[in-house]
């Protein structure tokens, strides 16, 4: 699973940093495309190179940018079915969770998990090519850990994506 880079000594939280609106406009640009040349990020946000590229090496080292990927087009990589499975675990103990983890983490297809409230106790997005597939992944996951409920919901139409989070709570 992802965690955050770690800081190297001497650096401050991002609890501990302050961000202004030429971080966030920065921030904002580097979500929609991180391989946009550092001089065109600074002539859009008003500064030069060096200052432009010294806040995002801040950004970078304080762990709010955490890295960098490419977007990869689901159809174009033969795996254009999403579906989200919707679990219920027998019980909640630390050797069903550290179980659960391994699990997902085994699992390639399954590309973000989460732990909710309600009724529902964790959701999984799962992308493959077909039901076939979906059900090779179900198997894997029965075969290897208890559920009390699983709930397989296929998506039918992506109505809105994006990685990029809200910059106006920096």
């Amino acid at each position: 699973m992802t965690t955050p880079k770690p800081r190297r000594n001497g650096t401050k939280s991002t609890e501990q940093m302050s961000f202004d609106k030429v971080d966030r406009q920065i921030l904002k640009i580097i979500q929609e495309n991180s391989d946009m040349p550092i001089s065109a990020i600074a002539d859009a946000v008003g500064l030069t190179a060096t200052p432009c590229w010294r806040r995002i090496k801040r950004m970078e080292e304080s762990g709010l940018i955490s890295k960098r990927v490419a977007l990869v087009d689901q159809a174009m990589a033969n795996v254009p079915m999403t579906i989200f499975i919707g679990l219920s675990a027998p019980r909640h103990e630390k050797d069903w969770i550290d179980r659960f983890r391994a699990l997902i983490d085994d699992i390639p297809e399954i590309i973000e998990a989460y732990r909710l409230t309600g009724t529902v106790d964790y959701i999984l997005k799962v992308v493959v090519p077909d039901v076939a597939a979906y059900d090779t992944v179900y198997k894997r996951m029965i075969e290897k850990l208890d559920f009390t409920r699983v709930n397989g919901m296929i998506s039918m139409e992506e109505m809105k994506f994006t990685t990029a989070i809200p910059t106006d709570y920096l």
